[in-house]
């Protein structure tokens, strides 16, 4: 009881600490603090996403920094044409993003492994070359946002807003992955990961379930593009590029795969260190690198999970599962039982 009530307040504190933030910066006066606040943010709405396809269904995509880029563009483009309602940009963002989403699942989940990282990489930097080639709207220069996004009753303008219009989306979007984890959708999609075969011999499809995961995936990535295009007022290509993919892949396996918390820890922890090591040195990079290793070596579960508290399994539940997977029934199960059965 006092492990579950660990984990039930581990999130709610979380959160109350982010919302001190733009409190502590305003006393200490440094208002810096809140736009990387705001960075962090955006990044921990990204990694929540990929962790839904990453971390729940085992797929490694290393292109969902492209669903990042057309949040941003879709603020910068439509601006540049003096489209500034934010109303408007968010719907032409969730209607790409979701499309793009769309015809790029149903290409890449044909495969596995190696073969689905390497078309979801190579969709991405199609898109990068793309945005590059698109010299109205800056090429490789960038395109610049002049107007926020306004959304009526308050508008993006500023760090301070797109802080709170973050926290408030992150927020949103945990309790929708804590309410989507333990759904029976949530289930049977974390069971394609331990074992698709089963699954589909069961009666799911396992090609569906993970489609709608990706398409969820990209259409929240890209909502946290066009946050990230309000707090920079840029649009650029390098936020397609593979490294920013690659950034929000470690983001969530130091946070913890699979997890809820465990995204916004290692978005925390991965962007902090950054804006440490660079404060120390213009090489920060020969520093990160050895920083990820280490706590990847030390928290092997990732740095949110690393906890014994978060990492517990219930003793009885292998022994039940295998005595389920012993009788060897093949009849449509539960959701619930299939996700135990599967991690098998």
């Amino acid at each position: 009881m006092q492990e579950e009530n660990k984990r039930r307040w581990a999130l709610p504190l979380l959160f109350l600490v982010l919302a001190g933030v733009p409190l502590a910066a305003q006393w200490l006066g440094e208002p810096f603090y809140v736009t990387l606040g705001a960075r962090i943010l955006i990044y921990a709405l990204a990694a929540l996403a990929l962790n839904l396809v990453l971390g729940f269904a085992g797929l490694v995509s290393f292109g969902h920094a492209m669903f990042l880029g057309l949040g941003c563009y879709a603020v910068g483009i439509l601006s540049y044409y003096g489209f500034g309602n934010g109303w408007l940009q968010l719907a032409v963002c969730i209607a790409v993003c979701a499309l793009v989403a769309l015809v790029v699942g149903t290409v890449c989940l044909r495969t596995s492994g190696i073969g689905f990282i390497m078309i979801t990489l190579a969709f991405a930097q199609m898109f990068y070359f793309l945005s590059v080639s698109l010299r109205e709207y800056g090429g490789d220069d960038g395109l610049n946002i002049y107007e926020p996004s306004s959304f009526g009753l308050f508008d993006l303008d500023g760090s301070q807003p797109v802080y709170w219009a973050a926290w408030g989306l992150l927020l949103v979007s945990s309790i929708a992955m804590l309410r989507l984890r333990r759904s029976p959708f949530g289930m049977i999609l974390r069971a394609t990961h331990a074992n698709p075969r089963r699954v589909d011999a069961l009666g799911y499809s396992v090609f569906g379930v993970r489609l709608m995961a990706y398409v969820a995936s990209g259409v929240l990535t890209g909502v946290a593009g066009l946050l990230l295009a309000n707090l920079t007022a840029f649009a650029s290509p390098s936020y397609m590029s593979w490294p920013v993919s690659g950034e929000l892949i470690v983001m969530v396996v130091i946070g913890g795969l699979g997890s809820v918390l465990g995204p916004i820890v290692g978005a925390i922890a991965y962007l902090l260190m950054e804006e440490g090591f660079k404060s120390l040195t213009q090489h920060w990079m020969l520093l990160m690198g050895p920083a990820v290793v280490a706590i990847a070596m030390a928290a092997k579960g990732g740095y949110g999970n690393s906890l014994a508290w978060l990492r517990r399994r219930p003793p009885e539940a292998a022994p039940a599962a295998a005595a389920r997977a012993g009788a060897g029934r093949t009849e449509r199960r539960s959701p619930d039982t299939l996700a135990k059965e599967a991690s098998l």
